[in-house]
């Protein structure tokens, strides 16, 4: 298993919070679970930007986190669910606060990128 040469420092929040959100993906993952899109399939036609298989990279990272939990119904074919658990619920006002500056100031990073081309 990989262990890091520089220990993490798990004592600052920002850290923190950046373990959990890293990657480009799991915020937007968050933010479709808790408006209801619950399968993968779901996940990957909603965040139609992202692999497939990055969804479910990301989805395992935030279920080894405690952020989400994945509930499997019985049957063929079989059927999976993803839900907020009350961490991940926790989490939510930092993500849409993230898309609200996002929105407000989409324009300028716009300009911005067009700048340095």
């Amino acid at each position: 298993m990989y262990e890091r040469k520089i220990p993490e420092d798990l004592e600052c929040g920002i850290n923190v919070s950046m373990k959990v959100l890293s990657g480009k993906w799991k915020a937007c993952i968050l933010d479709s679970i808790s408006k209801g899109v619950r399968r993968p399939s779901e996940l990957h036609t909603a965040i139609s930007s992202a692999a497939p298989r990055v969804i479910n990279m990301q989805l395992r990272e935030l279920e080894e986190y405690g952020m989400v939990c994945k509930k499997i119904f019985p049957g063929t074919p079989l059927k999976v669910e993803y839900y907020l658990t009350p961490t991940g619920e926790s989490i939510l006002p930092l993500v849409a606060a993230i898309d609200q500056w996002g929105l407000t100031n989409r324009e300028h990073i716009i300009r911005m990128q067009e700048a340095l081309q």
